[in-house]
This record gives structure tokens, C-alpha cells and sequence, in this order.
């Protein structure tokens, strides 16, 4: 008999992504809401969703497809700012160019 879990409603603000060849594991956490000054905040984890790298990029394709027709139907862009994108190491071209609207 399968193993059964419960459905889980979460908000998460951190994630972490690990690939190898055989899949893709994807774990949640979410950071503590008042942390103490001078003290490294607590994250609590979440949990781990696995998949197949083949699921993983038809999520990334699916993802990417609906938050264009959120952006399009309200007119609200969601953009990180340039700091940011330098800290994770993603040039401004590479987001620009997942995050343009491809001509049908």
C-alpha cells in the first residue's frame, strides 16, 4: 500500500533546489516572522518535493507560462531588483530573455 500524506497548504520565501541526473529535489522554508536583533534569523523547513528533471522542466515551462498571463491580463510585472539578480549570479540578459513574451 502506497504511503499516505497529508495535503499541505504552506507560504515559503526561501527555497532550495538540488539537480543530479536521476532527479531534481526541490525543499521549502519559510524564515521566522520576528527575529531577534543581532541574532542570525531561524528558518524552519518546510519540506522536500522530488521529482524527475523531465517533471521539473515542464513545471518551469508551466510556471513560466502562466505568471506571463497574470502579467498580461493585470499589467503587473513582477521584477526582482538588479542587486538581487547580481547576488544569485543571473545576468539581466538571461532574466530578460526567459521573462519576454514570445511573439505568437
Amino acid at each position: 500500500m502506497p504511503e499516505q500524506h497529508e495535503p499541505f497548504d504552506e507560504y515559503a520565501d526561501q527555497f532550495t533546489i538540488t539537480i543530479t541526473p536521476f532527479g531534481a529535489n526541490l525543499s521549502f522554508a519559510v524564515t521566522e516572522a520576528h527575529p531577534s536583533a543581532g541574532r542570525v534569523p531561524q528558518v524552519r523547513t518546510l519540506g522536500t518535493i522530488r521529482m524527475s528533471v523531465v517533471h521539473l522542466k515542464l513545471m518551469v515551462i508551466m510556471l513560466r507560462r502562466q505568471v506571463l498571463q497574470v502579467e498580461g491580463q493585470t499589467g503587473i510585472k513582477a521584477e526582482l531588483p538588479n542587486n538581487l539578480l547580481n547576488q544569485l549570479q543571473i545576468p539581466l540578459e538571461d532574466w530578460s530573455g526567459f521573462w519576454k513574451q514570445l511573439e505568437s
